[in-house]
């Protein structure tokens, strides 16, 4: 099989890369694996893989048509040193953007606007909820990515879950997705999805299979729309048992799932 007819869409935080506080490293420290910084901001450390998943990425880029695919806004998407060939493309912003060698494209960034626009509430009344209910006692940050969704930083162990509960029902009434993540919130518009955004580059290249993997509730369409998919035992998506017909669940944890994904991922594009 021709290396361009198989894509590989994944997710890349709590997926393929993660923060120290994420890794989950539940081995003897003497038997932890050697890892690799593949983001630094504010010149600190901040993501990493396993050298050995670093080198299975490395060799899945010459062997199919890696595209991260992640909720990002472009500027945190390009801190990312990933090891291998440079994608030549990237989704970011959930599917808001599609990067071409780096450059958005704005075609398709158009196309986005306009369904939000014809499908769901504005971001306006998104932002003005969130100003009008939250608290500052667990709320750090309220943050508007690429003018497209917006999330709130917050103090997970003080988020109160009743509120949680209310917004995700005000949002799904106005055409809106509520996922918690970490310490992060967000509240993305229902046509802003990462499964769009896969579709169209898959278009473009002609794939003939293609692969997924992603952790979180904003992942799930993704996972739906690829032939195969796999996601990590830890997450959203595990937390919720959720699973489809096609999807393998791992039983790795932590930066170990990261490392078995890129193995599947490669065993998978060699068929």
């Amino acid at each position: 099989m021709a290396p361009a007819s198989v894509l590989v869409a994944s997710d890349l935080d709590r997926t393929l890369i993660y923060s120290s506080a994420a890794l989950a490293l539940g081995m003897p420290d003497a038997q932890a694996p050697r890892l690799l910084c593949v983001e630094v901001h504010e010149s600190k450390p901040l993501s990493y893989m396993t050298e050995d998943a670093a080198d299975l990425l490395a060799q899945l880029t010459g062997e199919a048509v890696f595209v991260p695919t992640t909720t990002r806004t472009r500027k945190q998407y390009q801190r990312i040193q990933l090891p291998g060939t440079a994608p030549k493309y990237a989704i970011c912003a959930n599917g808001g953007h599609i990067l071409v060698d780096g450059v958005t494209d704005v075609d398709w960034h158009a196309s986005v606007l306009r369904r939000l626009a014809e499908e769901c509430a504005p971001l306006s009344e998104i932002r003005a909820y969130l100003t009008a209910t939250t608290d500052l006692s667990w709320v750090r940050k309220h943050r508007v990515a690429e003018d497209l969704f917006a999330y709130l930083v917050v103090e997970r162990e003080r988020l109160p879950e009743e509120w949680l509960g209310r917004f995700g029902a005000w949002a799904e009434e106005r055409g809106w997705t509520v996922s918690l993540q970490g310490r992060k919130v967000y509240a993305v518009p229902k046509p802003l999805t990462k499964s769009a955004a896969v579709r169209e580059v898959a278009r473009r290249i002609g794939a003939t299979l293609t692969l997924a993997a992603g952790d979180s509730l904003l992942d799930a369409d993704l996972l739906l729309a690829a032939d195969r998919a796999w996601r990590p035992g830890h997450g959203e998506l595990a937390d919720s048992d959720w699973t489809a017909p096609h999807l393998d669940v791992l039983a790795e944890r932590g930066v170990a799932a990261g490392e078995e994904i890129l193995r599947r991922f490669r065993a998978a594009a060699a068929v």
